[in-house]
Protein backbone atom coordinates (compact mmCIF):
# COMPACT_ATOMS: atom_id res chain seq x y z
CA UNK A 1 0.00 0.00 0.00
CA UNK A 2 1.29 3.44 -0.93
CA UNK A 3 0.00 6.72 0.53
CA UNK A 4 0.06 9.97 -1.41
CA UNK A 5 1.02 11.91 1.72
CA UNK A 6 0.17 12.13 5.42
CA UNK A 7 -3.23 13.68 4.68
CA UNK A 8 -4.13 10.69 2.52
CA UNK A 9 -2.94 8.34 5.24
CA UNK A 10 -4.94 10.26 7.85
CA UNK A 11 -8.16 10.02 5.86
CA UNK A 12 -7.75 6.28 5.41
CA UNK A 13 -6.87 5.75 9.06
CA UNK A 14 -9.88 7.82 10.14
CA UNK A 15 -12.17 5.40 8.30
CA UNK A 16 -10.55 2.45 10.08
CA UNK A 17 -11.13 4.19 13.45
CA UNK A 18 -14.68 5.38 12.76
CA UNK A 19 -16.11 3.16 15.53
CA UNK A 20 -14.57 5.56 18.07
CA UNK A 21 -16.65 8.48 16.80
CA UNK A 22 -18.12 10.51 19.68
CA UNK A 23 -16.74 8.08 22.28
CA UNK A 24 -14.89 9.39 25.32
CA UNK A 25 -11.39 9.09 23.99
CA UNK A 26 -8.27 11.16 23.44
CA UNK A 27 -6.09 11.17 20.33
CA UNK A 28 -2.37 11.61 20.96
CA UNK A 29 0.14 12.26 18.19
CA UNK A 30 3.84 11.51 18.17
CA UNK A 31 5.43 14.64 16.69
CA UNK A 32 6.25 15.66 14.25
CA UNK A 33 5.16 13.12 11.62
CA UNK A 34 2.16 11.77 13.46
CA UNK A 35 0.52 15.14 13.98
CA UNK A 36 -1.18 15.77 10.60
CA UNK A 37 -2.52 12.21 10.56
CA UNK A 38 -3.78 12.44 14.14
CA UNK A 39 -5.41 15.83 13.45
CA UNK A 40 -7.51 14.32 10.66
CA UNK A 41 -8.48 11.36 12.85
CA UNK A 42 -9.36 13.58 15.83
CA UNK A 43 -11.57 15.81 13.67
CA UNK A 44 -13.29 12.81 12.09
CA UNK A 45 -14.15 11.02 15.34
CA UNK A 46 -14.80 14.14 17.44
CA UNK A 47 -11.96 13.70 19.92
CA UNK A 48 -9.50 16.19 21.43
CA UNK A 49 -5.95 16.09 20.11
CA UNK A 50 -2.76 16.41 22.10
CA UNK A 51 0.90 15.51 21.77
CA UNK A 52 2.96 12.80 23.38
CA UNK A 53 6.54 13.98 23.44
CA UNK A 54 8.70 10.94 22.86
CA UNK A 55 12.05 10.60 21.10
CA UNK A 56 13.91 7.72 19.57
CA UNK A 57 17.42 7.12 20.92
CA UNK A 58 19.47 6.29 17.85
CA UNK A 59 22.71 4.34 17.54
CA UNK A 60 25.82 6.50 17.23
CA UNK A 61 26.86 4.95 13.92
CA UNK A 62 23.30 4.91 12.54
CA UNK A 63 20.94 7.47 14.16
CA UNK A 64 17.94 5.96 12.36
CA UNK A 65 18.45 2.66 14.17
CA UNK A 66 16.62 2.78 17.50
CA UNK A 67 18.56 1.50 20.47
CA UNK A 68 15.85 2.81 22.77
CA UNK A 69 13.42 5.65 23.35
CA UNK A 70 12.53 8.24 25.97
CA UNK A 71 9.25 9.98 26.81
CA UNK A 72 8.58 13.21 28.67
CA UNK A 73 6.87 13.27 32.05
CA UNK A 74 7.30 14.03 35.73
CA UNK A 75 9.68 11.08 35.67
CA UNK A 76 10.92 10.41 32.10
CA UNK A 77 10.42 6.82 30.96
CA UNK A 78 13.29 5.16 29.10
CA UNK A 79 13.14 1.90 27.15
CA UNK A 80 16.32 0.13 26.04
CA UNK A 81 16.37 -2.26 23.09
CA UNK A 82 18.80 -4.76 24.55
CA UNK A 83 19.12 -6.78 21.35
CA UNK A 84 20.11 -3.73 19.28
CA UNK A 85 22.37 -2.48 22.07
CA UNK A 86 24.28 -5.75 21.94
CA UNK A 87 24.43 -5.79 18.14
CA UNK A 88 25.78 -2.23 17.98
CA UNK A 89 28.10 -2.60 20.95
CA UNK A 90 26.66 0.54 22.53
CA UNK A 91 28.02 1.18 26.02
CA UNK A 92 25.89 2.42 28.90
CA UNK A 93 27.77 5.72 28.86
CA UNK A 94 27.11 6.25 25.14
CA UNK A 95 23.44 5.40 25.59
CA UNK A 96 23.10 7.85 28.49
CA UNK A 97 24.74 10.67 26.51
CA UNK A 98 22.36 10.19 23.59
CA UNK A 99 19.38 9.90 25.91
CA UNK A 100 20.33 13.21 27.57
CA UNK A 101 20.43 14.96 24.18
CA UNK A 102 17.02 13.59 23.23
CA UNK A 103 15.55 14.62 26.58
CA UNK A 104 16.80 18.15 25.97
CA UNK A 105 15.05 18.13 22.57
CA UNK A 106 11.86 16.93 24.26
CA UNK A 107 12.09 19.84 26.67
CA UNK A 108 12.60 22.28 23.78
CA UNK A 109 9.52 20.93 22.01
CA UNK A 110 7.43 20.91 25.17
CA UNK A 111 8.10 24.60 25.78
CA UNK A 112 7.47 25.49 22.14
CA UNK A 113 4.43 23.33 21.43
CA UNK A 114 2.65 23.28 24.77
CA UNK A 115 3.42 26.86 25.90
CA UNK A 116 3.01 25.97 29.56
CA UNK A 117 -0.15 23.88 29.12
CA UNK A 118 -0.46 20.62 30.98
CA UNK A 119 -1.05 17.44 28.95
CA UNK A 120 -4.64 16.32 28.55
CA UNK A 121 -5.77 13.97 31.32
CA UNK A 122 -5.89 10.39 30.05
CA UNK A 123 -6.88 8.68 33.31
CA UNK A 124 -9.71 6.23 32.72
CA UNK A 125 -9.91 7.06 29.01
CA UNK A 126 -9.40 5.25 25.75
CA UNK A 127 -6.26 6.72 24.20
CA UNK A 128 -5.51 6.43 20.48
CA UNK A 129 -1.78 6.91 19.87
CA UNK A 130 -0.86 7.80 16.30
CA UNK A 131 2.37 7.98 14.33
CA UNK A 132 2.98 8.16 10.58
CA UNK A 133 4.74 4.80 10.62
CA UNK A 134 6.36 2.33 13.00
CA UNK A 135 9.72 0.78 12.14
CA UNK A 136 11.06 -0.90 15.29
CA UNK A 137 8.31 -0.11 17.79
CA UNK A 138 10.75 1.27 20.38
CA UNK A 139 9.33 4.79 20.34
CA UNK A 140 5.72 3.64 20.46
CA UNK A 141 6.52 1.11 23.19
CA UNK A 142 7.83 3.75 25.57
CA UNK A 143 4.83 5.93 24.73
CA UNK A 144 2.45 3.15 25.75
CA UNK A 145 4.29 2.47 28.99
CA UNK A 146 4.04 6.12 30.01
CA UNK A 147 0.33 6.28 29.20
CA UNK A 148 -0.36 3.14 31.20
CA UNK A 149 1.43 4.78 34.13
CA UNK A 150 -0.81 7.85 33.70
CA UNK A 151 -3.92 5.67 34.11
CA UNK A 152 -5.21 5.21 30.57
CA UNK A 153 -7.84 2.48 30.55
CA UNK A 154 -7.42 1.35 26.93
CA UNK A 155 -4.48 1.91 24.61
CA UNK A 156 -5.03 1.83 20.86
CA UNK A 157 -2.01 2.06 18.56
CA UNK A 158 -2.91 3.44 15.14
CA UNK A 159 -0.56 3.83 12.20
CA UNK A 160 -0.84 3.74 8.42
CA UNK A 161 2.12 1.37 8.14
CA UNK A 162 4.35 -0.69 10.43
CA UNK A 163 6.86 -3.48 10.22
CA UNK A 164 5.70 -6.93 11.26
CA UNK A 165 8.41 -7.07 13.93
CA UNK A 166 7.15 -3.81 15.43
CA UNK A 167 3.58 -5.07 15.57
CA UNK A 168 4.73 -8.18 17.40
CA UNK A 169 6.67 -6.04 19.86
CA UNK A 170 3.72 -3.74 20.56
CA UNK A 171 1.16 -6.51 20.94
CA UNK A 172 2.21 -6.94 24.58
CA UNK A 173 1.64 -3.29 25.49
CA UNK A 174 -1.33 -2.24 23.34
CA UNK A 175 -4.92 -3.30 23.90
CA UNK A 176 -5.57 -2.92 20.19
CA UNK A 177 -3.52 -2.16 17.09
CA UNK A 178 -5.01 -0.59 13.96
CA UNK A 179 -2.53 -0.70 11.09
CA UNK A 180 -3.43 -0.34 7.43
CA UNK A 181 -0.33 -2.05 6.03
CA UNK A 182 2.36 -4.34 7.47
CA UNK A 183 4.47 -5.50 4.52
CA UNK A 184 7.01 -8.28 4.86
CA UNK A 185 9.56 -6.19 2.96
CA UNK A 186 9.73 -3.13 5.21
CA UNK A 187 12.51 -0.81 4.06
CA UNK A 188 11.48 2.25 6.09
CA UNK A 189 8.42 4.40 6.73
CA UNK A 190 9.19 6.94 4.01
CA UNK A 191 9.13 4.24 1.33
CA UNK A 192 5.35 3.99 1.71
CA UNK A 193 4.64 7.68 1.03
CA UNK A 194 4.89 9.47 -2.29
CA UNK A 195 5.35 12.72 -0.36
CA UNK A 196 7.14 12.27 2.96
CA UNK A 197 8.21 15.88 3.43
CA UNK A 198 9.63 16.87 6.80
CA UNK A 199 7.33 18.89 9.03
CA UNK A 200 8.50 22.00 10.85
CA UNK A 201 7.70 23.16 14.38
CA UNK A 202 5.29 25.76 12.96
CA UNK A 203 3.28 22.99 11.28
CA UNK A 204 2.82 21.19 14.58
CA UNK A 205 1.74 24.36 16.40
CA UNK A 206 -0.80 25.20 13.69
CA UNK A 207 -2.29 21.71 13.64
CA UNK A 208 -2.62 21.57 17.42
CA UNK A 209 -4.37 24.96 17.67
CA UNK A 210 -8.00 24.61 18.70
CA UNK A 211 -7.93 20.84 18.83
CA UNK A 212 -7.30 20.30 22.55
CA UNK A 213 -11.02 20.64 23.25
CA UNK A 214 -13.48 18.10 21.93
CA UNK A 215 -14.79 19.14 18.48
CA UNK A 216 -18.04 18.01 16.90
CA UNK A 217 -17.44 14.85 14.85
CA UNK A 218 -17.43 15.29 11.08
CA UNK A 219 -19.46 13.00 8.88
CA UNK A 220 -16.48 12.92 6.50
CA UNK A 221 -12.76 12.86 7.36
CA UNK A 222 -11.06 16.24 7.09
CA UNK A 223 -9.34 16.92 3.76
Amino acid sequence: MLFADRNDAGRRLAVALSEYKAKDCVVLALPRGGVPIAAIVADAIGAPLDLLLVRKIGATQNPELAIGAIVDGAKPVVVRNQRILRLTGTTDAAFDRTAARELAEIERRRLLYMKGRSPLDVKGKTVIVIDDGIATGATMQVALKSLRDRGASELVVASPVASQDALETLAEDADRIVCLASPEDFSGVGAFYQDFSQLEDEDVIALLAGRRTRPQPNTQPRT
